[in-house]
């Protein structure tokens, strides 16, 4: 099975859901023709995937495969689908401080994103990689404990979704799948400030810390070191083979 992966390098994270959205639309449509003979695709033109100041071009060529998307995303607080009990004032709260915040249909509850963070979308079509949604989720936690084992970190899970260090959340996971196609993803701190952590309680959980990857080697760990060693593990988790543009 082939991936494709993408590198789309600092983007806004509403930018980042509009091409996430249009992939996933293609993928669905894509396997939708399989199963019924002479289903007409969805209509993906400009309109319905438009902003101003995105150019999605240069995507068509990879609609309808599978595809990991990498990015680096200005800072942004965003909420899942149990956003219970975060409030306007909480959001007002948030954007004071330089970042958006921004609802999502992804599981989980707050995290935090931005500048230093390995942020990875795969847009997958979990019946190719013959795989449930709990197993896709422990499938990227087993990507991403790899990829710390690769530096010589250990890592590890918990009841908790993520991969942790002892009591710290290294890397976050929120994913949302629709018709067997995901969407969102993973989120790995490599040299990320994670003073920005401190203005929530990262997933909800509270008495838990968060660590990088730099923090744990007392170095600078950057994405560009860290990404092809992700690419690593995920083609190994996965059975794949990655195909890098």
């Amino acid at each position: 099975m082939a991936v494709v992966a993408l590198q789309l390098g600092r983007l806004g994270f509403r930018q980042a859901v509009v091409i996430q959205n249009l992939l996933a639309r293609s993928l669905i449509d894509k396997h939708a023709a399989k199963r019924r003979p002479g289903f007409h695709q969805h209509e993906q033109d400009t309109q319905e995937y438009s902003d101003d100041c995105l150019d999605i071009s240069g995507l068509e060529e990879v609609k309808g495969q599978n595809v990991v998307l990498f990015v680096e995303h200005d800072p942004v607080y965003t909420v899942g689908i149990r956003r219970k009990g975060y409030t306007d004032d909480d959001r007002d709260r948030l954007k004071t401080l330089g970042a958006e915040y921004v609802e999502t249909n992804r599981g989980g509850l707050v995290t935090f994103h931005g500048p230093g963070q390995l942020v990875a979308y795969p847009i997958i079509y979990l019946k190719d990689f013959h795989l449930g949604l709990r197993q896709y989720i422990d499938n990227l936690e087993r990507t991403i404990v790899e990829t710390c084992s690769a530096f010589g970190v250990r890592a590890g899970t918990t009841s908790d979704t993520g991969v942790w260090i002892d009591d710290k959340k290294i890397a976050a996971i929120g994913v949302h799948g629709s018709r067997y196609v995901t969407t969102h993803g993973i989120a790995l701190n490599c040299n990320t400030d994670l003073s920005w952590f401190r203005h929530i309680v990262p997933c909800g959980l509270e008495g838990k810390g968060v660590t990088s990857l730099s923090d744990q080697l007392g170095r600078d760990v950057s994405i560009c070191e860290t990404k092809p060693l992700f690419i690593d593990a995920f083609s190994s988790v996965f059975k794949c083979t990655v195909d890098t543009r």
